[in-house]
């Protein structure tokens, strides 16, 4: 039967199982929103395109499931080139469709004509541009199979105007969704692996967030368990391991890390990476963070092994595949937990490393704020991250119990994603509070996503940490000896206004300047979002010039006093 490519994607992105959609119509897609509306694709009308793909993103972390972003030509596409970027980097699969000018006339720098699929061809898995009507369907399978085989990532299928409006003969029944491969361990190298920790006598693993994204976090930790091995999770695996248990060793790096986890991977022998990326973030200088320990590294994605240095084995397969066989192998060889004394010093040393953050300081000292959030609310609550000082307190401070619960722009720390992520969260996990910690500069970027939360009372609650400065790129050019425009006074001293940004927003909205205020302010907070379906914003008052603790290498992390 005769159908029009508008028609047929919409047909076929329901089949492929989208049901939920985040976009901005326009003149040059609006053929293809003819047909959203015929079908059961919940649309959440967005206010910036970028925010669009973040929320999908947002959406498809908590959700285990792909959303639609959909927007028009031209600017409004290239709007989506750093979400693209931000769900690419961390592996997340996002269906992008644009729209575009007629084809006869993309040679003619039409109005809102760009070529999207050379632009985006770094930042996704593949891209299109459909010139022809009757390939649609077998784009579409490829796009599809592309988002979920080996690591997931983003997808974009540029539509021109006159091709969306073309018929061709289709029938959705004939549409076969493409099968996933199932990517198996070598079952020699898994032996290797079990021989390599037979012979450690300090062996750390590393759960990355591969592990996450195949969902065998509990299997990694019953491995941890079975060999009595301390547990690093990276800033993308938070949560993987409760923040109690006796083997959890925090997080490794010159950032997000933690001083238990830099500790515990300086002192192991040998390291049992699974799921994760070598990040320089995580690493810092390589000749520390290498020593003389050696590596095992398990990715999906063969380039990643030995792309940052050559491990001592690498093992391609499935986070979750591999861990069945490395519990099945370590059965077969009885192999006995490795070193049960370091086991039980875990947790000792995880208490006496921590950070201090009851600070009682009025301004609020950062750590304090992390501190609050963590008591106010319960661990099947959502969180989502972006980028500077208030990113990094955040992966240093933030208490996660369960997997998947925290949700950062790791990658590419981007500024703007923290808000539509935790929409796009709230769409997924309505039951759940989505909660977002973010900087009174970073609030600027993606903040007008509060009033899409509040226009489809799917409500978020925002934490302000406001320090009136953009604190990490001080800290950067305390570094080089000066510091220069970044100090935002007006940020604090009532010239820009928050608690009215939030209201016009939608959102109730107040200021707190002690930890005993935020405190209470959380508490209304919870209530606030459950009775009214409104969002919330705190504008919480911190000290402005506190540094955040980093360094160079694993080895050499600058603890900073608090600044007066």
């Amino acid at each position: 039967m005769k159908k029009t490519v508008a028609e047929a994607i919409v047909e076929i992105m329901y089949k492929e199982g989208i049901r939920t959609a985040f976009g901005i119509p326009g003149a040059a897609i609006n053929p293809v929103y003819k047909y959203l509306e015929k079908v059961d694709i919940a649309h959440y009308t967005m206010r910036h395109e970028e925010a669009c793909v973040h929320a999908a993103d947002g959406y498809q972390r908590a959700k285990k499931e792909i959303a639609l972003a959909i927007c028009s030509a031209g600017p409004g596409a290239t709007n989506f080139v750093t979400g693209l970027y931000t769900a690419f980097i961390d592996s997340m699969p996002v269906l992008c469709v644009v729209g575009q000018a007629n084809v006869d006339q993309l040679a003619q720098e039409p109005f809102q004509c760009v070529d999207m699929p050379d632009i985006v061809k770094t930042v996704t898995k593949k891209a299109w541009s459909l010139k022809n009507a009757a390939d649609l369907p077998e784009v579409m399978k490829e796009a599809f199979y592309l988002m979920r085989t080996g690591r997931p990532g983003p997808v974009l299928v540029e539509l021109p105007l006159d091709v969306q409006k073309a018929e061709f003969d289709f029938d959705i029944d004939s549409y076969v969704p493409a099968e996933i491969p199932v990517v198996k361990p070598d079952l020699a190298k898994i032996a290797e692996a079990v021989a390599m920790l037979k012979a450690s006598k300090s062996p750390v693993i590393i759960m990355g967030g591969g592990c996450l994204i195949s969902g065998c976090a509990d299997k990694v930790v019953k491995l941890a368990e079975k060999l009595e091995i301390p547990v690093i999770t990276t800033y993308m695996a938070k949560g993987g391991i409760p923040e109690d248990h006796y083997l959890n060793a925090g997080h490794a790096g010159i950032q997000v890390g933690q001083p238990i986890g830099n500790k515990v991977l300086l002192d192991s022998d040998l390291v049992l990476a699974i799921g994760n990326r070598f990040s320089d973030r995580h690493t810092g200088a390589l000749k520390v963070y290498r020593g003389n320990r050696k590596f095992i590294h398990i990715n999906i994605e063969p380039s990643q092994i030995g792309m940052v240095f050559q491990p001592d084995l690498g093992i391609v397969s499935d986070a979750s595949l591999a861990v069945d066989a490395l519990l099945a192998e370590v059965e077969k060889t009885k192999l006995a937990p490795i070193n049960p004394e370091r086991a039980k010093e875990i947790a000792g040393l995880r208490k006496s490393l921590e950070r201090k953050v009851d600070y009682e300081d009025s301004p609020i000292m950062p750590h304090r704020v992390f501190d609050e959030v963590n008591k106010a609310f319960d661990d099947d609550t959502y969180y989502t991250s972006g980028c500077g000082i208030t990113q990094i307190w955040s992966g240093q401070l933030q208490k996660i119990n369960k997997a998947g619960k925290y949700l950062p722009s790791g990658g590419a720390g981007t500024l703007g994603y923290e808000i539509p992520a935790a929409f796009g969260v709230k769409v997924a996990k309505p039951d759940n509070f989505s909660v977002t910690v973010v900087g009174d500069f970073g609030l600027t970027f993606m903040g007008e996503e509060i009033a899409v939360a509040s226009a489809f009372k799917k409500p978020i609650i925002v934490v302000v940490l406001n320090n009136a400065y953009l604190g990490l790129i001080r800290q950067n050019q305390k570094g080089y000896g000066f510091e220069y425009a970044v100090d935002m006074p007006y940020n604090q001293d009532g010239t820009i206004d928050y608690v009215k940004l939030g209201e016009a927003y939608g959102c109730v909205a107040e200021r707190v300047f002690s930890p005993k205020e935020l405190e209470e302010a959380l508490v209304r907070a919870k209530a606030s979002v459950v009775a009214s379906g409104r969002c919330y914003l705190i504008d919480a008052i911190c000290v402005k010039t506190q540094l955040c603790d980093m360094g160079g290498s694993i080895d050499a992390i600058k603890s900073w006093a608090p600044e007066n």
